[in-house]
């Protein structure tokens, strides 16, 4: 629910004053630049194929190989433990690639992984120890994909119209997880688990296709390293987390980002199992109730540049949390009838939070961060926050396992309810507390 969702010499520690900043020329629309538009399908696309995967694979799980809440739990685990064995060396390695050419590696080797599947499942070889091969592999790919988006993107659009860049990114993965959600889990009602994972793998090899049409200028093919006479590959990792880990408002993004997929991870790796054992419920309402994550972070994501620009990017962060978070509170509550409503308008509060954090935060990731260190950077958030993820989707097996699915889910939950906390203590009075990017001098 990533998520999602930095500067070697930080701005000043003050900001602009509050009120509205002065009108600066309106950049040219992101539209009607070809090349975004192409790299923006591709990732689209990919975020669409990913989301229909989120519910088919474990689907395929528990319907077809009989799994249980552990063996769920390991699923999900795999799918982003890459982001811990190899999240740190990737970014490293981005600095110094074309980052179009291994967005298409990346998105190939997904498309055959998990075209595999329906392959195995119709000469009736599939196993759980291939789903498990699929799911850690594909993460693997996802690494690179990702941190090779969230690289590029400045490079491509520039500083003027990073915001909106990330805004419509942000807006149609969230699309992506309504169409993605919504689709799978209809397309697993009505035909198979593993006719949606063939679904997915043709559309991350369209995604391909689509990123080898973009045609980036040179600052966003290469993160802008020289590479003579710089540190080896420890040496960059180490400057990677020193600028994270370095900085006030960094650390408090990390800890919110941290709590928000620990939290989510606990609260939706088990639901594919709810769903199935629990009376009045169904795969399809499953998709239904996962697309409603995705509308909240999708209207979440259209107010965050208004809510930004208006009360400050760090106020924005906090109050959002502090408000709409508790709202996950409501989501272990979900079964048949008015609970499912409850838990979904619960959802719906605290995932409009997540689409206006996904935003706000990447964009102040990508404002403090120079060129130079953009993929070690992503690749430090990624490996933390996935991490979460990984250690999120284990821990929820096995206290789904032993205490019960709805333990599992009232942790996650209690984890999403404090959010604020990190960005209270770590945002407030910093840089952009009140003001944004846009308004702040970067250096």
């Amino acid at each position: 629910m990533p998520l999602e969702p930095d500067r070697a010499s930080h701005p000043p520690a003050t900001a602009a004053a509050p009120g509205p900043a002065a009108s600066p020329t309106r950049p040219e629309s992101l539209w009607r630049d070809r090349v975004f538009r192409t790299f923006f399908s591709s990732v689209v696309l990919s975020q669409l194929a990913t989301n229909v995967n989120i519910l088919a694979i474990p689907l395929i799980a528990v319907l077809a190989l009989d799994a249980g809440p552990g063996q769920v739990g390991l699923l999900a685990t795999l799918g982003t433990i890459s982001f811990l064995l190899i999240g740190l060396p990737a970014g490293a390695w981005l600095d110094r690639l074309d980052h179009r050419r291994v967005m298409i590696c990346a998105e190939t080797v997904r498309g055959v992984l998990f075209l595999s599947l329906p392959i195995a499942w119709a000469l009736e070889v599939l196993t759980l120890w291939q789903l498990y091969a699929v799911t850690l592999l594909s993460g693997a790919a996802m690494v690179f994909f990702d941190v090779g988006t969230q690289s590029a993107l400045p490079s491509l659009v520039g500083p003027a119209q990073l915001v909106r860049a990330n805004t419509a990114v942000v807006s149609f993965q969230a699309a992506g997880q309504v169409a993605g959600r919504g689709a799978g889990g209809l397309a697993v009602q009505a035909l198979s688990a593993p006719v949606a994972a063939l679904a997915s793998g043709v559309l991350f090899l369209v995604s391909a296709l689509r990123m080898s049409a973009v045609r980036m200028p040179a600052a966003a093919r290469d993160g802008g390293r020289e590479h003579g006479g710089g540190p080896g590959l420890a040496g960059q990792i180490a400057e990677g987390l020193r600028h994270v880990l370095g900085s006030r408002e960094l650390r408090a993004l990390v800890a919110v980002g941290v709590l928000t997929n620990l939290g989510g991870q606990f609260t939706m790796t088990l639901m594919p199992v709810l769903f199935m054992r629990e009376p009045g419920l169904s795969a399809g309402m499953l998709g239904l109730f996962w697309s409603t994550a995705g509308l909240g972070i999708f209207l979440g994501a259209r107010f965050a540049r208004r809510w930004g620009e208006r009360y400050g990017y760090g106020r924005t962060i906090t109050v959002t949390a502090l408000v709409l978070a508790p709202g996950a509170l409501f989501v272990p509550l979900v079964g048949g009838g008015w609970w499912l409503v409850l838990a979904g308008a619960g959802l719906l509060m605290d995932t409009v939070r997540l689409g206006a954090f996904n935003v706000l935060a990447v964009t102040l990731r990508q404002s403090m961060t120079p060129k130079e260190l953009l993929g070690r950077m992503n690749a430090t958030f990624r490996f933390l926050l996935f991490g979460a993820m990984a250690a999120g989707s284990a821990l929820a097996g096995v206290v789904g396992q032993y205490a019960g699915i709805r333990t599992a889910m009232w942790i996650g939950a209690g984890c999403l309810a404090l959010t604020f906390l990190p960005a209270l203590t770590g945002l407030r009075g910093g840089p952009w507390w009140r003001g944004a990017p846009g308004r702040t001098p970067l250096r």
